[in-house]
């Protein structure tokens, strides 16, 4: 069993988290345990309808679990908390203002922890006409001044909803680099939604595996690599008794699948590592292999007497 470690070491903690927008309606989040170190750069991967964006909307305050925490750097989670920036899959902006006047009110909102040159930067001011109104935006412009309201406030905490959506291959590369040179500046801890598996697996280093509202992975991206295989060997499936199976296929006259490693294999099996993109469509398509969360959860605070 992993060490606990204190609340501290952790940006978003989650204990049980719950959420239903019902009462007797199914569950956004369902009994939902993780926690997210701080300084990690993770990504949040899950199907339409896992409980992704939920989750961000908990850790910035505008939802609050129905049974369950959620907390932020060891608090819980509050709405304005001046060491989280949040980007919103909607990007739910003023459409009257202009770009400019858009960045002068995020400096209005976070006075003195405000980079404008970084926002400049991200919005890609000198793009656009002075007049020209959020409103008149393509999709992918309104992303990239959305994403610039997030970074220009420095936060220690991005909570970012599919980043890259809306933008094109070259806005994607810019958008990456000015991130990551972010975090690499600041020390910042990134958690990002996205279905592009292959984008996030180069900037990654952590993961969250969302699933019909549960945490079904979620560690260090080459520890959990490390905990499952790639075999493959001659016969059937009847031969990975004893494995913890995610799945399984034929592969020619053998079997092929993608297991966890808590048991020795056969010396005439060949082994491989996975690939992250692998990991997480065979963890998504067993629902009843048991959750892997190999960040440890740190205690609760205890209430003063």
């Amino acid at each position: 069993m992993p060490p606990s470690t204190s609340s501290s070491d952790a940006a978003l903690t989650a204990r049980a988290a719950t959420k239903r927008y019902r009462r007797r309606g199914p569950a956004a989040l369902d009994d939902c345990t993780f926690a997210i170190p701080a300084g990690v750069v993770c990504a949040l991967v899950g199907a339409n309808g896992a409980g992704k964006s939920t989750l961000l909307e908990m850790a910035v305050g505008m939802e609050q679990p129905t049974g369950g925490t959620v907390e932020v750097f060891g608090e819980p989670a509050r709405a304005g908390h001046p060491r989280v920036a949040y980007m919103a899959q909607d990007r739910p902006l003023f459409p009257r203002l202009t770009v400019a006047e858009t960045l002068r009110y995020g400096a209005r909102a976070n006075q003195g922890n405000w980079d404008a040159e970084l926002a400049e930067r991200a919005a890609d001011l000198p793009r656009f006409h002075r007049r020209e109104r959020i409103g008149d935006l393509s999709g992918g412009q309104r992303t990239r001044v959305a994403l610039a309201l997030a970074l220009g406030k420095r936060a220690d905490l991005l909570l970012l909803d599919e980043p890259m959506a809306d933008l094109d291959v070259r806005s994607r590369q810019e958008v990456m680099g000015l991130l990551m040179a972010h975090v690499t500046d600041t020390g910042s801890t990134v958690i990002m939604s996205s279905h592009i598996i292959s984008e996030l697996s180069d900037v990654c280093d952590h993961l969250l595996v969302l699933d019909q509202g549960r945490a079904r992975l979620c560690g260090d991206i080459e520890e959990l690599l490390a905990h499952h295989a790639v075999v493959t060997f001659s016969g059937g499936a009847d031969r990975l008794v004893g494995h913890t199976v995610l799945e399984s296929r034929p592969a020619g006259r053998g079997t092929s699948a993608l297991i966890r490693t808590t048991a020795p294999t056969p010396d005439d099996w060949e082994v491989r590592s996975p690939s992250l993109e692998e990991l997480v469509l065979a963890g998504l398509a067993a629902p009843g292999v048991s959750d892997l969360v190999l960040s440890p959860v740190p205690h609760a605070k205890e209430s003063a007497a």
